[in-house]
């Protein structure tokens, strides 16, 4: 895990090298361990290295294979690196390190584009040919690896974060409205190739991009995960899914596993992050470091979940970690939190993940989550409704259940100089549900989910989170042979129990009981989500900040009546909608955005 970041000119002249510096600069956080810079006339690659496979420096990076004219630039991890070394040798390849970074170089030689194919992990990465002048760009399957584009008529840069673009300079930051349509629509999910900014790009998941040296270029899309049913599938039982998942997922923490470092699990005390302790223990790991989190009770909401991480902890022997954060240190870290956001996300867990991986951070620099398991397996609320619905009548009824709020009401809500002529995120919807690939209304909205939502909220929340300390997350639930899995399976079956169900009966047996029936939980801060003294106030400064004025995003009455009564307006999921708007303030002056 680490941070990258370049520089490709089409017009002729080098390389800003002192750009891609400032750039590797900013996401030093990502990479306490190492930096460096790479430049060949109109390319520049930089990096900052966190050392979790091959410690020594023959994994440091940029990594140049001079006899074949490649660099490459890499953050991530690919899990089966080791094998992938082992057939690469046999088809004549040396290698110089044991970085399954070099194995990334040698795939590419061998298979071309094609390579990522080979790949399990998660990954972005940028390999500059120095013969053909071309730069390669790729993002894993599932986005679990961030990758930002900033691009005009006379260069391209790219980087990890998009902070990272922006100290490089001369990034356009005026607002895109369509983007300002999602955010306020989409819980703050921004899809690809979207940012809230005009000038920044973001690399979809499960592609490849080829970029020649005039500046055009062509994707390879190189997977697109089926929510419908297989033929194949029809002799399958209720057991023999259940089975089939459970397996699945003892590969994917198996896989997950594989470091030079210790690796550690965030143990929430639900379901998903406790199956990954139980299968990690059933394997044999020992003194595992689990962590959990809790803030302090706010409005009679709880802020910790104590009860059900120790009794995971206790059941199967772990080196325990529980964290218990006072008011005094939230305050301060929701500003930190939102430096570290690459983008604006309003969920209000982002401020424990935060905190949760300070603390982390100091005793293992890599850790598996449960991230992930209620997007691909309907775990969430908005499943249910759809059981029923007509595939005909999808979009709608998804557009009930999970959008903040419809066209009409985000009309009263913007300013008239930031409303956009049609429903955008109504139409993005229409055409994401009318894909190919997608058999029921539920299968529909887990795709969306699973490919789309999950990429640009929970997934992003925990790289940008863990990453603001130097830490790896690994999500298994986003295994992309898991995910395949998952797509076949009945929705019935996921919905079954109240969401989860094929995953809930698996578990059975294999985590406590009490675990598996409890109400599900979230990660919650009560104190942002019961806006009061200190925290009302820092939204208030936020939306009367002279930039806040200035932008006037916001009719200025509806967020008056906000403010005056800020705890009763609720977005469709429930959430807070007065911290939806502070925070895209936030984040904004944050960013130096006027």
């Amino acid at each position: 895990m680490c941070g990258l970041a370049g520089e490709m000119r089409f017009d002729g002249g080098r390389a800003d090298v002192a750009a891609v510096d400032c750039g590797c600069a900013r996401l030093a956080p990502r990479g306490p361990d190492g930096s460096g810079v790479w430049a060949n006339g109109p390319v520049a690659l930089g990096h900052r290295r966190l050392s979790i496979i091959d410690l020594s420096l023959a994994g440091s990076q940029p990594m140049v294979d001079s006899g074949h004219g490649l660099t490459v630039v890499f953050n991530g991890c690919i899990y089966n690196y080791q094998e992938l070394r082992e057939l690469l040798t046999g088809r004549g390849h040396r290698f110089f390190s044991t970085s399954d970074t070099e194995v990334i170089l040698r795939s590419y030689l061998e298979w071309g584009v094609r390579c990522v194919e080979k790949f399990m992990g998660m990954f972005a990465f940028a390999i500059a040919e120095r013969d053909t002048g071309r730069l390669i760009l790729g993002r894993d399957r599932l986005g679990i690896k961030p990758l930002y584009l900033d691009q005009n008529a006379e260069r391209l840069r790219f980087a990890s974060t998009l902070p990272a673009l922006l100290a490089a300079g001369g990034t356009d930051t005026s607002i895109d409205k369509v983007a300002l349509a999602h955010y306020m629509t989409f819980h703050s999910v921004v899809p690809a190739p979207r940012t809230i900014l005009n000038g920044v790009r973001k690399l979809p998941p499960a592609t490849v991009r080829t970029i020649e040296p005039d500046g055009r270029s062509t994707d390879l899309v190189y997977w697109t995960p089926a929510f419908s049913r297989d033929p194949a599938d029809a002799s399958m039982t209720e057991r023999d899914w259940q089975e089939a998942l459970l397996d699945s997922l003892r590969t994917a923490v198996q896989r997950r596993m594989v470091a030079d470092v210790p690796v550690g699990v965030l143990l929430s005390g639900g379901i998903d992050s406790s199956l990954v302790v139980a299968l990690l223990a059933e394997q044999g790991q020992q003194d595992l470091n689990t962590f959990s989190i809790g803030f302090e009770s706010a409005g009679g909401e709880s802020g910790e979940e104590f009860e059900y991480s120790g009794l995971v902890a206790q059941h199967f022997g772990t080196v325990h970690h529980r964290i218990e954060i006072d008011s005094t240190r939230l305050l301060p870290a929701i500003d930190s939190a939102i430096e570290a956001m690459s983008e604006p996300m309003v969920s209000h867990d982002c401020v424990a993940f935060y905190l949760l991986s300070q603390e982390v951070s100091r005793h293992v620099k890599v850790v598996q989550s449960g991230q992930g398991a209620d997007e691909v397996l309907a775990g969430y609320d908005w499943y249910p409704p759809l059981a029923d619905v007509p595939r005909a009548d999808a979009v709608e009824a998804y557009a009930r259940v999970f959008f903040d709020r419809r066209d009409a009401d985000l009309r009263k809500l913007l300013s008239p100089d930031w409303l956009v002529d049609q429903d955008a995120p109504l139409h993005f919807i229409t055409e994401q549900f009318a894909r190919p690939g997608a058999q029921t209304s539920v299968d529909a909205a887990l795709r969306n989910d699973t490919t789309i939502m999950l990429v640009d909220d929970p997934v992003k929340r925990v790289d940008n989170m863990t990453m603001a300390w130097g830490l790896e997350a690994r999500v298994p639930f986003l295994d992309h042979q898991f995910v395949e899995l998952a797509g076949r399976i009945p929705p019935e079956l996921k919905l079954a129990d109240g969401g989860k169900g094929v995953l809930k009966r698996a578990s059975r047996g294999v985590v406590p009981d009490a675990v598996i029936d409890r109400t599900k939980g979230s990660f919650p801060v009560p104190a942002i989500r019961q806006l009061d003294g200190p925290y009302l106030e820092r939204v208030r400064e936020a939306l009367s900040d002279p930039a806040a004025r200035q932008r006037g995003l916001f009719d200025q009455a509806a967020a008056d009546r906000m403010l005056a009564d800020p705890n009763t307006t609720r977005t469709t999921l429930g959430s807070n909608a007065l911290w939806q708007l502070a925070l895209l303030e936030m984040w904004l002056q944050k960013m130096g955005i006027r």
